[in-house]
């Protein structure tokens, strides 16, 4: 099994620290980057299977981050969470319920669907 490396980006450093443990402890791997620039940095410096972007990204944030990964090329999926499973966010790949259980799941199944791409 081959590890899966996710760019989470949070502009709140103690939620981005403890969901990025969380993630951790699932078995990812992953960098935090606690603002636009830094992700940025990151995304350009690495290979990312995921971007996670967190409710703490303003919507402004999100779409340029997103534009910025696609008009590199990249199809590394971008995905964020929400509350509701009624909330999507259209910049965005995929939007994860905001939920322990679901979110890990919603994380494996957007991995998996970029490796059959």
């Amino acid at each position: 099994m081959s590890l899966s490396v996710v760019l989470a980006v949070g502009m709140d450093p103690w939620l981005l620290a403890a969901q990025s443990s969380h993630w951790k402890s699932a078995g990812y791997v992953v960098v935090p980057a606690s603002s636009t620039k830094e992700a940025i940095d990151d995304f350009k410096a690495g290979d990312f299977d995921q971007v996670m972007l967190g409710q703490s990204v303003s919507a402004e944030q999100r779409q340029r981050l997103t534009f910025l990964i696609r008009d590199s090329g990249s199809r590394t999926p971008v995905a964020c969470p929400s509350d509701s499973s009624y909330d999507r966010d259209s910049s965005a790949d995929a939007t994860l319920v905001n939920e322990s259980r679901a979110f890990l799941t919603g994380i494996g199944e957007l991995l998996n669907r970029k490796s059959r791409r």
